[in-house]
């Protein structure tokens, strides 16, 4: 029997580490057993379906709906049922004068009196309809601006995602890229260093040049370890970029190289609309609703008129016996309220100038955006135009300087050639390798801004 309790006791405890174990498992999140492979296209889906700011955004979107049907309400029915008891243990009693009932009483002898019984009960139903209310009527009609405001901000917000994606994937290829020449040089550069070990020994060469090779080699090996922590830390930026766990291990799909720079959609030959622009439709949106807050004032000197109803049913009594068959008297009564408004002090007024303003201030900043996006326009294009003919320039100088460093390690190798030579053609084969690696993330960086600014992300 013991043994018994002991196995169920045993098996209760296993059971409990289980459950324990996968609601940890479930508060935590888990990265995929492989690597998944991403495009830039599938990293910025990716990240509009897990990144806060675009969550954040559509749960706004989500509450205007939900005060879109609160406003719809305004205009139904309204119903409402109250019920009441009171049990008066003192009733209060009023003086009359009894000579207004019996003539042959002095005048002006008065009599305490109660009015009402020991125990009171009434339950009711009210019903209220707005028939016309100028506020209810410009509430309903905001609803569609007020939405679109709020649909317009998740676009924004998704635009600003894909800027910070797109930018976070291109520069992890970009270093890797980058890291991908460090390394050939590095193979180029311990051939050579095994080349002229060789020739060393043979007597054919200095030590100093032996020497050379191997400080060179070093500040390489530097520059990779560089590019390898670039490298890190890219990754690490776009996981948080796209919202998944940084254990989780991802492949980049996407290649990189100028021609992809280089083409982008053709908008010059297009006719820009500044609608285009995201930020152009939220503050078109924004003064809309300006505006019909601004009718919303306007329209309070209006009447409003309203349905009401009531219906109940009452019983008084001095005994308590409401659970008996007695008679409940009912009552109804309906009627319309008409309200208007005569002066509120200038109040009304002053709403409405402040509302007036404030739809000339949307104005205003509507018409400093579109300077603004003219600006950008602008700048982006002329900023990625230069990018490009730089990537360009700095990809042939790169291949030209590669060109004029083998040419010149073979001449040293053949003994018609200096190390002084060798050494300054692989010091403009860094420097070009260097600029160009800087012209190619320029040029990225400046094709986001241009896709962005002509509204194509």
């Amino acid at each position: 029997m013991q043994l018994r309790r002991r196995l169920i006791m045993l098996a209760g405890i296993i059971m409990l580490l289980a459950i324990n174990q996968a609601i940890a498992q479930q508060g935590t999140p888990q990265a995929s057993v492989g690597p998944i492979q991403l495009s830039a296209q599938q990293a910025v889906e990716l990240a509009l379906a897990n990144q806060s700011a675009i969550k954040t955004a559509k749960l706004d979107e989500l509450i205007q709906l939900a005060k879109n049907k609160e406003v719809s309400g305004q205009a139904l029915p309204n119903l409402s049922a109250s019920g009441q008891y009171q049990d008066n243990p003192i009733i209060q009693k009023q003086l009359i004068d009894a000579s207004n009932f019996d003539p042959s009483v002095p005048k002006g002898t008065l009599v305490p009196f109660a009015f009402g019984l020991k125990y009171n009960a009434v339950g009711e139903v009210k019903l209220q309809q707005v028939l016309f209310d100028p506020s209810v009527l410009v509430a309903l009609q905001a609803r569609k601006t007020l939405e679109e405001l709020a649909n317009r901000n998740v676009k924004k917000s998704e635009v600003d995602v894909k800027v910070a994606v797109y930018k976070a994937y291109y520069n992890v290829l970009s270093a890797r890229k980058a890291l991908k020449i460090m390394q050939d040089n590095l193979v180029t550069m311990d051939k050579n260093m095994r080349e002229t070990s060789e020739m060393y020994k043979a007597g054919t060469v200095e030590k100093l040049d032996v020497d050379r090779l191997q400080i060179q080699i070093t500040n390489l090996r530097t520059e990779e370890s560089k590019l390898l922590n670039a490298d890190e830390v890219g990754v690490a930026a776009l996981k948080f970029q796209i919202g998944i766990p940084m254990a989780q291990d991802v492949i980049l799909t996407d290649s990189l190289s100028t021609e992809e720079i280089a083409a982008v959609p053709q908008t010059e030959s297009e006719q820009f609309d500044y609608t285009q622009r995201v930020e152009f439709q939220a503050l078109q949106s924004q003064k809309k609703a300006y505006e019909y807050d601004l009718k919303r004032y306007k329209l309070k000197g209006i009447p409003s008129l309203s349905l009401f109803s009531t219906a109940g049913i009452s019983r008084a009594s001095n005994t308590f016996n409401y659970f008996k068959q007695e008679t409940w008297y009912g009552y109804v009564n309906y009627g319309v309220n008409l309200s208007i408004p005569i002066f509120s002090g200038l109040q009304r007024r002053r709403q409405v100038d402040q509302a007036f303003l404030t739809v000339k201030k949307s104005e205003v900043s509507l018409e400093n955006l579109k300077l603004s996006i003219d600006m950008e326009r602008q700048q982006s294009n002329s900023t990625f135009r230069y990018n490009v003919k730089t990537l360009e320039a700095q990809e042939r100088n790169m291949k030209l300087a590669k060109e004029v460093y083998d040419v010149s390690v073979i001449k040293y190798q053949e003994g018609v050639g200096s190390s002084l030579e060798v050494n300054t053609a692989e010091k403009d084969l860094l420097t070009a390798q260097s600029n160009y690696f800087t012209a190619m993330y320029n040029a990225i960086v400046a094709k986001i801004d241009y896709l962005k600014a002509n509204g194509k992300l």
